[in-house]
């Protein structure tokens, strides 16, 4: 990845369900778990829900929530979920359509781009190696592997104190609410991507900056945010 670079506007993305479709690698990893558990295991299309929120929320609903799950229990699923994940499932993805153009006319309008994920780091920037879209950011943020910056505003917050950018000249860009709260949270403007994981209305309740279909209006709905203030 190319060394940190002053960049007066910052626009950050979500992965999952933002820059890939991972659908695949996540429902089975997490239908793995339950098997390996004697859990009853969804369809992987019942799971969809689970792309995006942290993992231990995922589990915690899935085992019966954090009233009857313990959270050894939690903890077990998620250790079984990455003996499958970090071998198989993290490489069961793809970006959607319009990404790499979109990061591209992005980076060449000036913007500094990051990624800023509730997957941990250690799987994020594999995965954005893998599909060969690294070289537009500077750098891939995500929890980390015991569950710390798991919460989107937490993380958020990590990432505006590391980069020292001002939350009014920085974008989160997410498929679901979580991404729009964080940013609310922590005082920085959204766009919210309908063509990721969020349930029916889901977005339109968490009322992001601006809404947008495709990863191609991305460009343009930056711009509207930030473009009069460059």
């Amino acid at each position: 990845m190319p060394d940190r670079i002053p960049a007066e506007h910052t626009v950050i993305f979500d992965l999952d369900g933002t820059l890939i479709d991972p659908f695949e690698g996540i429902t089975q990893s997490i239908r793995y778990a339950l098997h390996e558990m004697g859990r009853p295991a969804p369809l992987a299309s019942e799971l969809t829900w689970c792309i995006g929120p942290p993992l231990f929320d995922s589990f915690a609903t899935l085992l019966g929530g954090t009233s009857v799950a313990s959270r050894g229990d939690i903890e077990e699923a998620i250790r079984l979920y990455r003996v499958r994940f970090s071998h198989v499932g993290i490489y069961e993805c793809q970006l959607y359509s319009g990404i790499p153009e979109t990061l591209e006319e992005l980076a060449n309008q000036g913007f500094s781009l990051l990624v800023a994920t509730s997957k941990p780091h250690v799987y994020a920037l594999p995965i954005v190696e893998h599909l060969e879209v690294g070289q537009w950011f500077q750098h891939v943020y995500g929890a980390e592997m015991d569950g710390t910056r798991r919460d989107k505003g937490a993380l958020l917050e990590h990432v505006l104190a590391k980069e020292r950018i001002i939350g009014d000249q920085t974008i989160m860009i997410g498929d679901r609410r979580y991404d729009v709260d964080g940013a609310r949270e922590v005082g920085i403007r959204s766009i919210g991507v309908s063509f990721g994981y969020a349930a029916p209305g889901e977005l339109e309740a968490a009322d992001p900056d601006v809404l947008v279909a495709t990863p191609r209006e991305i460009p343009a709905a930056v711009m509207q945010l930030l473009g009069d203030a460059r």
